[in-house]
C-alpha cells in the first residue's frame, strides 16, 4: 500500500456484525493509509457512532476528551446470561416481571454517580489479558469496581422489553447497567441491543455508512474528513506568537507569564500557531513557574 499524506476525523455509522477493528481495516484500504485508529470500541453486535482517526489524527486517540457518551439500549427483563446480553448463555429466567411503574422507577434510580464492576465479556485488560479472552476460556477473575456517572436515563416499553436512552461517562458498560437494573428488580435483566448516538462531541447524524464511503471517489472520501482539532473542541485554546511557536515545536516549555495566560496545572490545551492548530499542550509546574509543554504534535 502506498501511504497517502492525509489527516482527519471520520465519523462512521457502524453496522452490526463487524468489530471496530474490521471498520479500521476497511478504512485503511479506502483511504490508502495504514495510519488509521479509532476511539471508543463498540462490540460486534453494537451499532452506531464510531470515531475513526486517519493519518496524524490517529496519534490523538489517547488524548481525546473522555466526555459524555449517549446510547439507545434495549433492556430485556426476566433473563440473566453469562455475557449480560441476550447473545450469551442463559443462566436464569423469571416470569415474575414487575409492573411498568416499578421498572421505570428502578431505571431512573441509576442516574448519578456510582461504582460499577466491569463485565467479564469486555475488552478491559487484567494483567495484560483481555477479560473477554479469559471469559471464553471459562476463567473468571476479580474486577475492581470503577466510578461511573449516568448523567441522564429514561425508558419506554412494557412487559419484558424496554428501550432506554442513556447519557453516561466514558467507561460505563451498558450491558452491566442492564444486568444491575434487572438485579435491583429481582427478575434479572440483559441488554438486547445497543446503538451509540453520541461520543467525543460528535452525533451519529454526522456519521457515514461504509456503503456511502465506498460509493465515493477518493476526492469525495477526503472531503468527508473533519479537522483533528474538532476532537478537542472542549479544551481551552492558546495561540502562540511566532517566537514561542518555534520554541514549542522544538520541545521547549512555554512559561505562561511570558504569553499572558493562566491555565491551571494539569490542564490540556489546544495549541495554535501561525498556520493553525498543531498540538496538545499540558500545563505543568517548573522551577521557573507554570508552563505549557506540547505533549502530542498533530
Amino acid at each position: 500500500m502506498t501511504e497517502r499524506e492525509i489527516c482527519g476525523v471520520l465519523p462512521v455509522n457502524k453496522p452490526a456484525g463487524m468489530t471496530s477493528h474490521d471498520i479500521v481495516f476497511k478504512i485503511r484500504k479506502l483511504y490508502g493509509t495504514k495510519k488509521v485508529g479509532h476511539t471508543g470500541t463498540l462490540d460486534p453486535d453494537a451499532t452506531g457512532l464510531l470515531i475513526v482517526l486517519i493519518g496524524r489524527a490517529a496519534k490523538a486517540a489517547e488524548y481525546v476528551t473522555a466526555g459524555k457518551k449517549v446510547y439507545r439500549a434495549g433492556l430485556r427483563l426476566g433473563l440473566t446470561t453469562d455475557t449480560e446480553d441476550t447473545t450469551g448463555k442463559t443462566l436464569t429466567t423469571c416470569d415474575d416481571i414487575p409492573a411498568k411503574a416499578e421498572v421505570l422507577e428502578a431505571i431512573a434510580s441509576f442516574k448519578g454517580e456510582s461504582l460499577q464492576v466491569p463485565p467479564m465479556y469486555s475488552a478491559l485488560k487484567v494483567n495484560g489479558q483481555k477479560l473477554c479472552d479469559l471469559a471464553r476460556k471459562g476463567i473468571t477473575v476479580e474486577r475492581e469496581a470503577r466510578p461511573i456517572t449516568v448523567y441522564s436515563i429514561s425508558a419506554e416499553g412494557d412487559g419484558r422489553d424496554y428501550t432506554m436512552e442513556v447519557a453516561c461517562s466514558a467507561g460505563t458498560y451498558i450491558r452491566t447497567l442492564c444486568a444491575d437494573i434487572g438485579a435491583k428488580l429481582g427478575c434479572g435483566g440483559a441488554m438486547s441491543s445497543l446503538f451509540r448516538t453520541e461520543t467525543g462531541g460528535f452525533e451519529v447524524s454526522s456519521a457515514h455508512t461504509l456503503e456511502e464511503i465506498e460509493a465515493l471517489t477518493q476526492d469525495g472520501r477526503d472531503a468527508l474528513l473533519i479537522p483533528t482539532e474538532k476532537l478537542f473542541s472542549e479544551l481551552p485554546e492558546v495561540k502562540l506568537p511566532a517566537f514561542y511557536e518555534r520554541l514549542a515545536k522544538n520541545g521547549a516549555e512555554i512559561y505562561q507569564k511570558k504569553i499572558g495566560t493562566c491555565h491551571p496545572t494539569g490542564a490540556l490545551l489546544r495549541v495554535y500557531g501561525g498556520t493553525g492548530f498543531f498540538g496538545i499542550g499540558s500545563v505543568r509546574e517548573y522551577e521557573g513557574g507554570s508552563a505549557i509543554k506540547i505533549v502530542k504534535f498533530l
